[in-house]
């Protein structure tokens, strides 16, 4: 069983910085793409960026240069560092990955999310 757990969310001031995790866990043989996501209320879930396992990095226009994305393959952790943060970017993070299990291909997985709150 493969699982992915996010952590490091909460409630943090305007301009303040915060760095989310994401552990992969479980059987896993193979992590390929991993991405980022966030849903505020009201909203439809958003791309924030992704990254390849070899540590190419692509992001949304709109989050380019607050946000930066990286993983530790070894630890089979992505990270999203995320400063100056805004009140609109209050919204629970998701990660998202494409992980082979040792009993199955490749399968997209998503954590149960983290809450971000940025106050004002």
């Amino acid at each position: 069983q493969v699982q992915l757990v996010e952590s490091g969310g909460g409630l943090v001031q305007a301009g303040g910085s915060l760095r989310l995790s994401c552990a992969a866990s479980g059987s896993i043989a193979n992590i390929n793409s991993m991405r980022w996501y966030r849903q505020a209320p009201g909203q439809q879930r958003e791309l924030i960026a992704a990254i390849t396992r070899g540590g190419s990095t692509n992001y949304a226009d709109t989050m380019k240069g607050r946000f930066t994305i990286s993983r530790d393959n070894a630890k089979n952790t992505m990270y999203l560092q995320m400063n100056s943060l805004k009140p609109e970017d209050t919204a629970v993070y998701y990660c998202n990955a494409d992980i082979r299990s040792e009993l199955r291909w490749y399968s997209s997985y998503w954590g149960q999310g983290t809450q971000v709150t940025v106050s004002s």
